[in-house]
């Protein structure tokens, strides 16, 4: 039986800690349905940025470490329910020498092993529990709020890299504008129908065009960098990108309700859910603390051996067991006090929990009203556009007939390239704060 024991004992040390769940702790997974895409080579939509950096991003990695963690305490707080075992041996070498005696050396050993199971407290090893699985709780939360953040930053950067093409694309139109409207003031100049302000001022817009594509451009190339780092990829990795469309419907809400969507704010956000789960684990402490002041119960066992051979009684073996009985009395008050801490403790995460709410109230307002903002202002920037569209068309024929002057002209293809890029930053500013409300009330 010895040989067994000391079998599964070797046997238990040898396995990796990971594959150990005897108590059934772990339920948490990764996340799933990684996708195998090649993010340099093949058009990526979001739904595949997101499921990427989801899977690769390092920093929701390290909050997944932390659930998993979480777990594992909630393991160890298990173990409680089960007794516990400990083995001591020592082993020493001694020496004496009495008057008129020879010197004696002993070389005396002995093993001890006890075990001890806790039978009753009260409920508070069961408080002990309830107070580590809210702490897991309130980590998985804490978890599923990082994963939303990180759907929501790839999101932006999504949209912030599609806007800053077509910014570019748009500033590239604008400077073709312009050099239309230098190369007439030159032409106009040489026939000697306008004077030299005329081309200086059209070709100082031509040269301000010109910089404005420069540093549009940057910013495409920083955007990139963002979202691949997001990606957990190099921040030169080129990403190709496909476009949504520019449609009522992309830009309409499921649920245009203030008040139902801050309903579901209450119900659905995983921080709140956290800071719920943290007072629950406040309320279980104050429990515990309650029941250390009270009497426990548990049974214990001891079976020990010593041994000195070179005595005429070289060895000796002995056992014990019963139950023990622990009532601390008296603690200076420590108990006294520490309940009182942990009513506190407890008071403060359910005000904690009352302020968060209103403030996920406030930031689905605030959301709430940029949207409606943004789609009100992409609706606007259609109808500029298209009045400044006409406006430069006719400033234009207007300034090659001879009926108007460069500054008409000037002012005309001002205002389009304006309209122009006041549209593409109202569009995606539409999706942005669609994708920020969506985050407010707890979605993705």
């Amino acid at each position: 039986m010895k040989k067994y024991i000391l079998l599964a004992a070797v046997v238990c040390m040898a396995l990796p800690a990971a594959a150990l769940d005897p108590l059934g702790a772990y339920h948490t997974k990764p996340p799933e349905g990684c996708i195998d895409k090649n993010a340099a080579q093949e058009e990526l939509e979001l739904a595949d940025l997101i499921q990427i950096s989801l899977c690769t991003n390092p920093s929701l990695s390290a909050q997944y470490m932390g659930v998993k963690a979480s777990e594992a305490a909630v393991g160890a707080s298990r173990s409680q329910y089960l007794p516990s075992v400990t083995v001591t041996g020592t082993g020493n070498i001694t020496g004496e020498r009495m008057e008129k005696q020879d010197y004696i050396q002993n070389e005396p050993y002995q093993a001890k092993a006890e075990a001890a199971w806790l039978l009753f407290d009260f409920g508070g090893r069961g408080a002990r529990i309830d107070a580590t699985k809210a702490y897991f709780k309130a980590a998985d939360y804490t978890y599923n709020a990082a994963l939303q953040e990180l759907v929501l930053s790839v999101q932006t950067a999504y949209l912030n890299l599609l806007a800053a093409q077509e910014s570019w694309t748009s500033a590239q139109a604008s400077l073709a504008t312009y050099k239309q409207s230098y190369t007439e003031a030159q032409k106009r100049y040489k026939l000697g129908m306008v004077s030299l302000s005329d081309k200086l001022q059209a070709q100082t817009k031509y040269e301000q065009a010109s910089l404005t594509v420069v540093q549009t451009e940057n910013l495409v190339k920083q955007y990139k960098g963002a979202l691949a780092v997001l990606l957990n990829l190099s921040p030169d990795t080129e990403i190709k990108l496909a476009k949504p469309e520019h449609d009522k419907k992309f830009l309409q809400l499921e649920n245009d309700d203030i008040k139902s969507l801050m309903q579901t704010a209450l119900a659905e956000r995983p921080e709140i859910k956290s800071s719920q789960s943290a007072a629950e684990a406040e309320k279980a402490n104050l429990y515990t603390a309650k029941t250390n002041a009270l009497p426990s119960v548990s049974a214990v066992a001891s079976v020990s051996y010593s041994d000195n051979w070179k005595h005429s009684s070289p060895y000796a073996a002995d056992n014990a067991a019963g139950l023990r009985l622990s009532w601390p009395l008296f603690t200076g008050f420590a108990n006294t006090y520490n309940i009182q801490q942990a009513s506190y403790q407890y008071k403060q995460a359910q005000r904690n929990t009352d302020a968060l709410k209103l403030q996920v109230e406030n930031e689905v307002w605030q959301a709430y009203q940029n949207y409606k903002t943004a789609v009100r202002s992409y609706e606007i920037s259609q109808t500029i556009l298209a009045s400044a569209e006409e406006n430069h068309r006719v400033a234009f024929r207007y300034y090659e007939v001879g009926k108007g002057d460069i500054l008409n002209l000037l002012s005309a293809v001002s205002q389009l390239a304006e309209a122009r890029q006041n549209k593409i930053t109202a569009f995606y500013g539409v999706l942005r704060n669609k994708a920020s409300l969506y985050r407010s009330i707890g979605k993705y």
